[in-house]
């Protein structure tokens, strides 16, 4: 028994003699539970026909708006084995032929004027199988999917002009139907093909996955439905750099909310066209969100870049603390590209010691996702074991979210800093004594003239929270900082031409500079500490 009340029966042989499908029939009758829909489409044909040829009511539910509820499969099945022995006193005469496509009197081939095919051949067994072919090809881990299917945006017109249709037709009745009314096209085809799907694969389908897979459908034969709104609605229709076609979905969709009924249908056929073929499958993708590895690194050499040093094209070192960490990630986790960052950076001539600084990785398109504690400690010591010039620790899979923990401390963290100086007078230990006794000095630093290139014109405030030295002999000493984050150390000590005031030299009357500097601390907590 289909799910249709006696006020639907003109409005399924209007559309069904204007070359629409039955799916889409049950769309446009409001039919909003699943399971009518999922019955296979040569039976769903059948009963429809059926329906509307009886001639006495016994198959018509004397409710107008039956309540929601699940029918048994078994129950909508009662007259497949009838399917042969229909009346043919209908007024459109529609015959299931033997591979499966539906003909007509009037037409070689009824593909559905409204959905184009894809509530009909793209909802079967066959293509959802090759599409989890396609899948299981890919090589992804995987424990769920979010489907995400992609329309020609021509079925948005063709739907508006069937919604049309059947609006005019209702009024003659006093009935009333808005485009809200009609079950939407891709929640009908999530009805039927999400189940096929999980069963196909083994595995639910979660909105909230992280693996989605994406399949794009075109009709080439009737790319040109929307082409009339763009004459109308020329406002809805901007060029965009990353569309290759103005006539997206919501370009579409923003024009038809604008347009009066009287101009639509004069541009456009209300019934929409019957076309000859169905939709054609453009692509199918499978994808993975990224994920995110973190934690500390130490660098241990002078002659090492946080990340790769290429000036002009040319590459000036060999490596870098991002590809030495990042190259093993990207092998592991079999992932297209990363993205790299870090709470701060240390200048290629800065060694990074103590606890190091933290820094998180993230892996884009990865085809491995699941790993166990054990084998994060086996990567993390093939990192170490790899170059002795830099050291990780707490490698471990964090959240996008968690990331936001290290970009905070970031400025609002101390860091502490250890500075080899020289100055051009001879000084005792009793000339440098008095910095030990500076608390919470504001100074004020115009952007250095080693990162003008990259970093805005820009006065930045910054303090030294404290300062202990050790004398080293007449022209050394060693000074111990530990400093708001984000100062210029290297500027605090040279001045760097008066841009930064007051300064080391300054402060000491003296001309300084610094032969060598360690970051000893990032006082950021993240990520977590983990056992050895």
């Amino acid at each position: 028994m289909l799910p249709l009340t006696v006020e639907n029966k003109h409005v399924a042989q209007l559309l069904l003699s204007t070359g629409t499908c039955p799916r889409c029939i049950f769309r446009f009758c409001g039919v909003d539970f699943h399971a009518p829909y999922k019955l296979p489409y040569k039976d769903l044909l059948n009963e429809l026909q059926k329906f509307l040829e009886t001639e006495k009511d016994e198959l018509v539910s004397e409710v107008p708006n039956p309540p929601p509820k699940k029918i048994r499969l078994q129950e909508l099945e009662d007259g497949i084995d009838r399917m042969n022995n229909l009346s043919q006193n209908g007024e459109r005469k529609i015959l299931v032929i033997e591979d499966g496509s539906i003909a007509s009197k009037n037409a070689s081939l009824n593909v559905c004027n409204v959905c184009l095919g894809i509530l009909q051949d793209f909802c079967e067994k066959e293509f959802i199988k090759k599409v989890c072919q396609k899948v299981e090809a890919s090589g992804f881990e995987f424990t769920n999917l979010v489907l995400s299917v992609s329309f020609p945006p021509q079925l948005s017109v063709r739907e508006h002009a069937a919604w049309l249709l059947v609006k005019q037709e209702m009024g003659k009745q006093s009935l009333s139907l808005g485009r809200n009314d009609i079950v939407q096209l891709k929640e009908a085809y999530k009805w039927i093909t999400h189940p096929l799907f999980s069963e196909e694969l083994g595995v639910p389908i979660d909105g909230k996955s992280l693996f989605e897979v994406s399949v794009v459908f075109a009709h080439p034969e009737t790319v040109e439905d929307c082409h009339f709104l763009r004459a109308i609605c020329p406002d809805c229709f901007k060029p965009a750099k990353n569309k290759q076609s103005v006539f997206t979905r919501m370009a579409v969709m923003k024009a038809l909310n604008k347009i009066k009924e009287e101009d639509f249908r004069k541009q456009f056929p209300c019934p929409p066209n019957s076309p000859k073929a169905v939709c054609s499958v453009l692509e199918i993708e499978c994808a993975h969100g990224a994920v995110f590895v973190a934690g500390r690194y130490n660098k241990y050499s002078r002659n090492l870049p946080q990340t790769p040093w290429i000036i002009d094209g040319e590459r000036k070192l060999e490596s870098s603390v991002e590809e030495l960490i990042s190259d093993h990630l990207l092998t592991v986790f079999k992932a297209e590209s990363f993205n790299f960052s870090s709470s701060g950076r240390e200048d290629v001539d800065v060694r990074t010691l103590g606890n190091g600084r933290p820094f998180a990785i993230e892996l884009v398109n990865p085809h491995r996702i699941h790993f166990t504690s054990q084998e994060i400690k086996e990567l993390q010591q093939k990192i170490n074991n790899s170059s002795n010039k830099i050291q990780v620790r707490d490698l471990q899979l964090v959240t996008r979210e968690a990331i936001g923990h290290m970009k905070e401390g970031e400025e609002e963290k101390t860091k502490t800093y250890s500075a080899l100086i020289w100055t051009n007078k001879a000084i005792q230990r009793k000339d440098i004594e008095f910095l030990d006794d500076i608390k919470d000095l504001k100074i004020d630093q115009k952007t250095p003239l080693r990162v003008l290139h990259r970093r805005p014109l820009a006065v930045r405030t910054r303090i030294i929270h404290s300062m202990e030295t050790r004398y080293l002999d007449e022209h050394h000493f060693r000074l111990y900082l530990k400093t708001q984050a984000g100062t210029y150390i290297k500027e605090f000590v040279h001045g760097d031409f008066g841009r930064t005031k007051p300064n080391i030299g300054s402060l000491m009357d003296v001309t300084a500079d610094i032969l060598e500097l360690d970051v000893e601390s990032v006082d950021v907590d993240w990520p977590p500490a983990l056992d050895d």
